[in-house]
């Protein structure tokens, strides 16, 4: 399924993070924090301005971005779980190849 946000939302898919283990403990998953680190899967238009004027967003599809651990809204396509955030949401562009970029 093909999924296009609206004006300044973005679609994003959250990155695992390796497992981590505290002095030989493993963690189990519902002890674990969301991941905030996500790849751009999708894009809205952008934001409209009061006079009507669309401006374009600043992030682009294969973006890797970090989100803040509750912002937007989980949902699931094809079995897969993304993010809709909106673009003030993102608090920043990775830029060049991130360690996190194991997808």
């Amino acid at each position: 399924m093909q999924v296009r946000p609206l004006r300044d939302r973005i679609l994003v898919k959250r990155l695992e993070e390796q497992e981590q283990r505290i002095g030989g403990i493993i963690i189990p998953d519902t002890a674990k924090e969301k991941p905030q680190q996500a790849k751009v899967v999708a894009i809205g238009s952008g934001r409209v301005t009061d006079d009507g004027k669309t401006v374009p967003l600043e992030v682009r599809v294969g973006d890797y971005v970090l989100v803040g651990k509750y912002s937007g809204n989980d949902i699931k396509l094809d079995g897969e779980e993304y993010l809709i955030v909106r673009e003030d949401e993102v608090l920043g562009v990775a830029e060049g190849v991130p360690e996190f970029a194991s997808v």
